[in-house]
C-alpha cells in the first residue's frame, strides 16, 4: 500500500553552473558544476552561526551530520577546482576524504580541501568504486580495469591492473570481487586472481550496478532489479520490478529509490517489494545518497528527499492496513526508545490480529496475538463457546482501546490527517451482521487455530504457575508450615474438593489456559491430545472439566484427570459403572468399550500406596478377571498376607490360585505360614477328592489328580511345616506316597520306604527316595545317614517285621504279649555266622549316625525266627546296583544263611575290584611319599652344609698365619694342590671356618 515514506523539500532553488556531480558533508552540499568550479552550500541558520564575530574562518565545518529541512544559501565557491566538469564525486566519512574524477582521480582532504593525491594513472577514467572499508579502488579506463591501494594516507600503489572486452560503464565492490557492467553483460571479476565469470546480460538497458549494505547486489535488466550474492549467484528473494528502466538506484534503508525519466520511484526492499511512494519530479539527472535521505539534482536546483519520521510512517501504514510494513518499520526505531518501540509493535500486533480474525485467517491472528504478548483472557473472550472460572479476571475485548492509548500519545506528528486516525478503532469493532460474526468465532478453524495458540503459549505459562508452587513450598518450609500429609499446601487438599484455589496471577493464567485448551481440544477432536493433557501436569478446573466432559462422553479423559488429581475414589466408581453398562450392552455408541481389565490397571499404580483401596475395588473384578487380579497383587507388591486374608474372607475358592501365583512368580518364594496354608488347602480338596472317589469305590492309589500332584510337588519342596498336624489328617488306608514324603521329612525313612514297597509297590520310586537322602547326606554331612541302603535292604528281607512296625506307628493298638515275648526271645542270643566272611571285613568301619546301624545283626536272626517270604531278588538288585554306597559287611550280615555265593557276584566283583584298586593306589602312593621324603633330606642336607672357602690370603684361626698350598696338599693328603680349595669343617684340626 502507497504511504508518505519521503517528503520533498527544494534546498538549492538556483545554481549559476550546471550541476555535474554532487555530494553532502555533514549538513553541507558540495556541487560539482559544469565549469569545473566547486560550490558549497549550507543551510541558513548554520551560515548565519558561521558570520558571528566569535566565529572565525576555519574552512569548511560539518556541523551538524544531517541534511536539514530548509534553504539552502551559497557559502564557499571555488573556481577552476577541476579543470573540467567532474564526472563523479563522494565524501569518504571515515577518512575526510573527498574523492572526486574528472581528469584523473583526485582525493582532497576535508574540510580544508588541500589536495592528497592525484593519481596520474586515471587520467581518462570513466568510472570507479571506492572500497571505504579496506581502502581500494577500482578504476576502469578505456579496456583496462586497474586496482589501488591507499598506502600511508597519502600514496596510493597499484595493485593490479586487467584488460576487459569492452568499456566499463557500471562496477561495485561486492568483497573480494568486483562486478563490472561492459557492454550488455555483467561480469563478476576476482580481485586477486582475476578469474571473470559471466552472471547475465543486462537486456535492452545500459548495465547498472548497486551495492546493498549486506554486501550483496542490485543488478538492473531492463525493468527488473535481481538481487544476486558476492559470486554473481541469484538469490531466492526475488525480484524487484520497476515501472521502467531506472537510470540511477539509491539505497536507503528499508526503501530503494530508483531515478526514472518522470519520477522517483519508491520501494521497500522486503518481500515482494510492494511499491510505496512516487514523486513526481522530472528531468532529475542526479540521484545522490546523503546520511539521513537523497538528493536529486533537477538542471540547477537541488531537492532533498527527506524521510518523513518514522513513527508517522507507522501510523500511516497502520491505518491503511499495510499491518507487516508498520512491523517492519518498527525495527528502525532507535534504540533508545525500545519501550516506545515495544508498546507500538504490540499495539500493531493485537490490530492486525483483529483484522486476519475478522476475515477468517484464524492461525495469522494467533500469530499476531502471540507476538503481542496480550493477556490469554483477551484472546479468549474472543471465543463465547469456552466456557472459564467465573471468579477469574478476564479482560473485555472493549478494553482493547485501553490498551493502546499509549500508541496514540507516543506518535510522532506528521501530515498524516486526523480522520485517518479516528477512523481506525472501528475498523475492527463494528459488523452489520452479529450473528455471522458469532458464528466465525465458534466454527472449527477458529477453535482450532485457538488449540494451537494455546498450546504454544502453555509453556511459559506453566512454568510460571511451577515457579509459584516452589516459591510457596519453600517459604511454607522456612516458616515451618508444611506437613507430611500435605507437602504441596493448599494445592493437595484443593484436589480432593474438587476445585482447586488459585491465589496467584501464574496459578490463574494456568487454570484459564488449560481449561480452555482442552475445550478447544475436544471440539476439534483431538481426542488424544487432550488425554496428553490431562495425564502430565495440568491446572484444569475440576468442576468445569468434569461437567463438560461427562455431556460429551468422554468418559477416559475424565477418568485420566480424576487420576492426576487424586480423586481415586471417584475414578474408581465411574469406571466401575462404565464396565457394568458395557456389559449388560445399555452402553451408548459416543461411549468406549470399558473392560474390567482397565480397573486393574488403573489399580497397578495404587497397590503401593493404598493397597486397602486396591483390595476394595478388587472385588469388582475378581471373578470375572482371576487370573489379572491375582497378577495384580503380584505386581504391586501388596503384601501377602494381607491379600491372603482378604480372599480368605471373600473368595476362599481364589485363595489357592493366589498363593500359587505368588509361588511361581515370587523369585524369592513365599513365607513359610502362606506354603503351610497352601498344603492345607491343597490337603483338603485331596481329601475330600478321595472321599468322593472311596465312595463311588473309584479309588486307586496311583490315580492322581492336578491338586494332589501340586500337594506332592508342594510337600517335596517346602523345607518346613507341621508334620504332625498333617499326618493325623491323612487317612489311615489311602494317600501313603503323601504319607510317605511326610515321613521322610521327619526322618521316619524305614517306615517311608516300608510304605513305598509293600503298600505302594514302588521299588523304584522307593530307590529315588534312598538317593535323595544320600546325596542330601553328602551335601549336610550332619545329616548323612550311610545305612538308608541298608535299611531297604532289611526291608525287602524282612517284609513281614516292616508291616508290622507300619500297623503299629499307623493304628497305636497295645502289643500282643506273644509278640512282645517273641521280639525278646529274638534279642536274647546270636546265631553262627550266615555267609563266610571276607577276609579283612570287619576291619571296614560303619558309620553310627543311624539308629539302624547297631540293630543289622539283630535283624537277620528276626528274619530268620519270623520266618515267611523275603524279597530276595529285589535285595539283590539294589546291592548290584549300589554296591558302592553300601557297606559290604553290614549287607552281607543282613542276607539270608542260604544265599548263592554265584548271586553275589555282581555285589562283590566291583566291590572287591574297587578294594583291591584302592590298596595298589594306597601302596604306590606310599612309595611315592618315601621317595619324596627322602628327596627332601637330601635337601635339607646340602643346605645345611658349611663351605669354607681357602686361598694364598687365608690365616690360619690358631696360629693367624697365611696358609700355603703345600701344606693344604699335606693336610690333606694331596701334595701338589694348587687352586682354591673348598671343603667342609672338621677336615683338619688346625683349619676353622673363615
Amino acid at each position: 500500500m502507497v504511504h508518505s515514506a519521503y517528503d520533498l523539500v527544494e534546498l538549492v532553488k538556483g545554481c549559476n553552473a550546471k550541476v555535474e556531480s554532487l555530494a553532502t558533508y555533514g549538513s553541507k552540499i558540495l556541487l560539482g558544476c559544469s565549469d569545473g568550479s566547486l560550490r558549497i552550500f549550507a543551510p541558513t541558520s548554520a551560515l548565519s552561526i558561521a558570520s558571528s564575530p566569535s566565529s572565525g574562518d576555519e574552512g569548511l565545518q560539518p556541523f551538524d551530520s544531517d541534511i536539514k529541512r530548509e534553504l539552502y544559501a551559497l557559502e564557499r565557491a571555488m573556481s577552476g577546482f577541476w579543470k573540467r566538469a567532474p564526472v563523479a564525486m563522494e565524501v569518504c566519512r571515515s577518512r575526510d576524504l573527498l574523492l572526486s574524477l574528472s581528469e584523473w582521480i583526485a582525493f582532497h582532504r576535508l574540510p580544508n580541501l588541500e589536495t592528497v593525491v592525484a593519481i596520474a594513472k586515471t587520467k581518462g577514467a570513466n568510472v570507479y568504486s571506492w572500497d571505504d572499508r579496506r581502502g581500494f579502488l577500482c578504476v576502469g579506463r578505456q579496456k583496462r580495469v586497474g586496482i589501488y591501494r591507499l598506502d600511508g594516507g597519502r600514496e596510493f600503489v597499484e595493485v593490479k591492473e586487467f584488460g576487459v572486452s569492452d568499456q566499463v560503464k557500471s562496477m561495485a565492490w561486492c568483497g573480494e570481487n568486483i562486478c563490472l557492467g561492459i557492454g550488455k553483460e555483467y561480469i563478476i571479476l576476482n580481485s586477486t586472481t582475476g578469474a571473470s565469470s559471466k552472471v547475465f546480460s543486462s537486456g535492452r538497458s545500459l548495465p547498472l550496478v548497486v551495492p546493498l549494505p549486506s554486501g550483496e547486489l542490485i543488478l538492473g535488466k531492463d525493468d527488473v532489479g535481481v538481487f544476486v550474492d558476492q559470486n554473481g549467484k541469484l538469490l531466492q528473494d526475488g525480484r524487484i520490478c520497476w515501472s521502467e528502466a531506472p537510470s540511477s538506484i539509491v539505497i536507503h534503508k528499508p526503501y530503494g529509490l530508483a531515478r526514472l525519466p518522470r519520477h522517483v520511484e519508491i520501494r521497500s526492499l522486503d518481500a515482494p517489494y510492494p511499491l510505496v511512494q512516487t514523486i513526481v519530479l522530472r528531468d532529475v539527472h542526479l540521484l545522490q545518497q546523503s546520511n539521513n535521505c537523497a538528493i536529486a539534482a533537477v538542471g540547477s536546483s537541488i531537492y532533498g528527499l527527506l524521510p518523513v519520521p518514522v513513527g508517522a510512517q507507522i501510523v500511516q501504514l497502520t491505518a491503511s492496513g499495510n499491518f507487516v510494513g508498520a512491523l517492519a518499520l518498527c525495527k528502525l526505531l532507535p534504540p533508545e526508545d525500545s519501550s516506545l518501540r515495544a508498546a507500538k509493535e504490540a499495539s500493531i500486533h493485537i490490530r492486525y490480529g483483529h483484522y486476519l480474525f475478522d476475515n477468517g485467517s484464524y492461525e495469522e491472528s494467533m500469530e499476531q496475538f502471540l507476538a503481542s504478548q496480550v493477556d490469554l483472557t483477551y484472546v479468549l473472550s474472543l471465543y463465547p463457546s469456552i466456557t472459564l472460572p467465573k471468579d477469574l479476571t478476564i479482560v473485555e475485548p472493549e478494553k482493547f482501546q485501553e490498551l493502546t492509548d499509549a500508541f496514540y500519545l507516543s506518535r510522532v506528528s506528521s501530515d498524516v490527517s486526523d480522520d485517518m486516525e479516528s477512523s481506525l478503532p472501528s475498523q475492527f469493532y463494528e459488523s452489520d451482521d452479529k450473528s455471522a460474526v458469532e458464528d466465525k468465532k465458534t466454527s472449527y478453524n477458529a477453535i482450532m487455530a485457538l488449540a494451537k495458540y494455546l498450546q504454544r503459549k502453555r509453556y511459559s505459562v506453566i512454568e510460571r504457575a511451577t515457579a509459584e508452587v516452589t516459591e510457596e513450598v519453600v517459604s511454607d518450609a522456612v516458616q515451618g508450615s508444611i506437613t507430611t500429609s500435605e507437602p504441596y499446601g493448599s494445592k493437595s487438599s484443593s484436589k480432593k474438593r474438587g476445585h482447586p484455589h488459585i491465589s496467584s496471577v501464574g496459578r490463574e493464567l494456568a487454570t484459564i489456559l488449560d481449561t480452555a485448551l482442552i475445550q478447544a481440544l475436544l471440539l476439534t477432536g483431538q481426542f488424544l491430545v487432550a488425554l496428553d493433557l490431562v495425564k502430565g501436569p495440568n491446572y484444569c478446573d475440576l468442576k468445569i472439566c468434569e461437567e463438560i466432559l461427562k455431556g460429551r462422553n468422554d468418559y477416559e479423559v475424565l477418568l485420566e484427570l480424576y487420576k492426576y488429581n487424586e480423586m481415586h475414589h471417584e475414578a474408581l466408581k465411574l469406571l466401575h459403572q462404565l464396565v457394568e453398562e458395557s456389559n449388560s450392552g445399555i452402553t451408548s455408541s459416543e461411549s468406549q468399550n470399558f473392560k474390567p481389565s482397565m480397573i486393574i490397571d488403573y489399580l497397578k499404580p495404587l497397590c503401593t500406596t493404598d493397597p486397602m483401596l486396591v483390595l476394595e475395588y478388587s472385588t469388582l473384578v475378581l471373578e470375572k478377571c482371576p487370573t489379572e487380579t491375582m497378577e495384580l497383587f503380584l505386581w504391586g507388591n501388596v503384601p501377602a498376607d494381607l491379600v491372603n486374608s482378604y480372599l480368605k474372607k471373600h473368595a476362599p475358592n481364589l485363595q489357592s490360585t493366589y498363593l500359587e501365583l505368588m509361588l511361581s512368580m515370587s523369585g524369592n518364594g513365599i513365607n513359610t505360614n502362606l506354603q503351610s496354608e497352601l498344603v492345607q488347602i491343597y490337603l483338603s480338596e485331596v481329601i475330600d477328592w478321595y472321599k468322593d472317589l472311596k465312595e463311588k469305590h473309584n479309588w486307586d492309589e496311583k490315580i492322581y489328580s492336578s491338586t494332589r500332584t501340586k500337594l506332592l510337588s508342594l510337600l517335596d519342596s517346602m523345607p518346613s511345616y507341621n508334620t504332625d498336624a498333617l499326618l493325623k489328617r491323612l487317612p489311615s488306608d489311602a494317600l501313603y506316597e503323601e504319607r510317605a514324603v511326610l515321613l521322610g521329612k521327619i526322618n521316619q525313612h524305614q517306615l517311608a520306604l516300608s510304605l513305598y514297597i509293600h503298600k505302594l509297590y514302588l521299588p523304584d520310586q522307593a530307590l529315588t527316595y534312598c538317593d535323595r537322602v544320600y546325596e542330601m547326606g553328602l551335601q549336610q554331612p550332619s545329616k548323612f545317614n550311610s545305612n538308608i541302603y541298608l535299611t531297604l535292604l532289611q526291608i525287602y528281607l524282612n517284609p513281614q517285621r516292616s508291616i508290622k512296625e507300619f500297623e503299629q506307628k499307623t493304628y497305636p493298638v497295645p502289643l500282643q504279649k506273644s509278640s512282645f515275648q517273641k521280639i525278646t526271645k529274638g534279642k536274647g542270643g546270636r546265631i553262627a555266622k550266615k555267609i563266610a566272611e571276607i577276609e579283612g571285613a570287619e576291619d571296614m568301619r560303619i558309620s553310627p549316625s543311624s539308629t539302624d546301624s547297631g540293630r543289622s545283626d539283630v535283624d537277620g536272626e528276626e528274619a530268620n525266627e519270623e520266618g515267611g517270604p523275603i524279597m530276595l531278588n529285589e535285595a539283590l538288585d539294589l546291592l548290584s546296583q549300589r554296591w558302592d554306597k553300601i557297606n559290604g559287611a553290614q549287607a552281607l550280615k543282613l542276607l539270608p544263611r542260604d544265599t548263592k555265593l554265584q548271586n553275589l557276584r555282581s555285589f562283590l566283583e566291583p566291590l572287591l575290584r574297587k578294594s583291591s584298586e584302592g590298596r595298589r593306589n594306597y601302596c604306590v602312593i606310599k612309595s611315592l611319599r618315601y621317595s619324596e621324603n627322602l628327596q627332601v633330606k637330601e635337601e635339607l642336607y646340602k643346605h645345611r652344609r658349611t663351605v669354607v672357602k681357602i686361598d694364598g690370603d687365608s690365616t690360619c684361626a690358631l696360629c693367624h698365619k697365611k696358609i700355603e698350598y703345600q701344606e693344604i696338599g699335606d693336610l690333606l693328603g694331596v701334595p701338589f694342590l694348587r687352586t682354591t680349595l673348598g671343603f667342609g669343617l672338621g677336615v683338619g684340626p688346625s683349619i676353622q671356618r673363615l
